[in-house]
């Protein structure tokens, strides 16, 4: 048997409920789920939002203390609630989590705590959605939208030898600040936005030597240039032809950013946008720039395994760093949820997001697993209304 509500799930599991008395469930109680659950109950749909942790924006509360949101305070809000001028104009993850606090209670939104969802799959009488989740519950809605979160799984590459390495090593998800690293060798791998934030915190923080593993040299933009917030930018030109958004973009880097070659970082010669569209964002300078021309951060090549005390470099090369810091990325995690559905596609991403839904698998939605030049928070914003609209008009068509 199946339970409707969530508040009603801790009771005991009861009659299956009519398609209309179901609620749309929504997974993950982050930025991307909170909009699209706010969004729905602007649209009269009652939205039950599962988090696993015990307050919501569990990730962000995650994050290291460095973090500051990349993309404009203005920008970066979600639907139905400004952010304060107060946060600034690049707001700090502190921030964001107050917010995203400030958010839930300011709309009212129904959110359910310590309640993780292991699987989703048809409803057994073929009218919506049965979700199994923690402590037995069964739960029954007419739609579900996932939004777990882009940064979900921390991935690592299986390097040879790692396990019997002798220093000290973690995934960037598990660092906070460079506080315990004040006086130490430390290798950073990976030159992504956390990668590259990361070595300039531990710089700034006092670590003795920072070395930054690359393995494709990524493409840096300033964060903002006279004014002009690069995230501008990437609004203006994501419509346009990928060719001619790389040849401008080859320009304003070469204009506003240093030739680090000599350093390590030669520019791409891929094309920013290219590169956008296979899923690699560029890097936002918050400090990485200068910390690499002026050597306090020292590029280094790729890993290619661990031996003894040593980290073999895949140049050749050995280094023997007292911790190792990978931010080597995240895994989506989708496939113990979804992954039967068919509405993955090789890489484990979504084949659809938004207000779209898999040809196969009607009624089910997916934010936040993308990672557009635009910035993530002003796209979930848009998926959430997306979403309620869908929604919305299969209500009123008795979907």
């Amino acid at each position: 048997m199946a339970d409707s509500t969530a508040s009603s799930a801790s009771s005991g599991p009861r009659a299956v409920p009519s398609q209309e008395d179901r609620p749309v469930y929504v997974i993950g109680g982050g930025p991307g789920g909170l909009a699209a659950a706010q969004a729905l109950r602007a649209k009269g749909v009652r939205a039950v939002v599962l988090e696993r942790s015990d307050q919501v924006g569990s990730s962000w509360r995650g994050h290291y203390e460095r973090l500051r949101l990349h993309t404009t305070r203005g920008l970066s809000s979600l639907p139905g609630l400004a952010m304060p001028r107060s946060f600034g104009r690049w707001v700090s993850r502190e921030n964001v989590v107050r917010y995203l606090e400030k958010y839930a209670e300011h709309h009212e939104l129904e959110i359910v705590t310590g309640v993780e969802v292991s699987r989703v799959e048809r409803a057994p009488d073929g009218e919506g959605w049965l979700l199994r989740a923690s402590g037995g519950r069964e739960l029954t809605g007419r739609a579900v939208v996932l939004a777990t979160g882009f940064n979900h799984t921390p991935y690592v590459p299986q390097w040879p030898g790692r396990e019997d390495w002798s220093g000290e090593f973690l995934h960037a998800g598990s660092y906070r600040s460079p506080a315990p690293y004040a006086g130490r060798d430390v290798l950073v791998v990976g030159a992504g936005n956390t990668g590259a934030e990361i070595a300039v915190d531990l710089v700034e923080g006092g670590a003795r030597r920072v070395r930054l593993a690359v393995r494709t040299v990524p493409h840096i933009v300033r964060r903002s240039t006279a004014g002009w917030a690069a995230q501008y930018s990437a609004v203006l030109v994501r419509r346009l032809p990928v060719r001619l958004v790389d040849r401008l973009a080859r320009t304003m880097c070469r204009i506003s950013v240093p030739d680090l070659t000599a350093q390590g970082l030669p520019r791409p010669e891929t094309g920013l946008y290219s590169r956008v569209r296979e899923g690699a964002i560029p890097v936002q300078d918050a400090g990485i720039v200068e910390a690499v021309r002026t050597g306090r951060v020292e590029v280094v090549a790729a890993v290619e395994g661990f031996e003894g005390d040593a980290v073999l470099l895949t140049d050749g090369s050995r280094v023997e760093p007292e911790a190792v810091i990978a931010a080597t990325g995240y895994a989506r995690g989708l496939e113990p949820l979804v992954g039967h559905l068919d509405v993955l596609d090789a890489r484990g991403r979504p084949v659809t997001s938004g207000g779209r839904t898999p040809e196969n698998a009607p009624g089910l939605y997916f934010t936040g697993f993308t990672n557009p030049i635009s910035g993530m928070l002003r796209e979930m914003a848009r998926d959430a209304e997306r979403i309620a609209r869908a929604v919305a008009r299969g209500v009123r068509a008795g979907a």
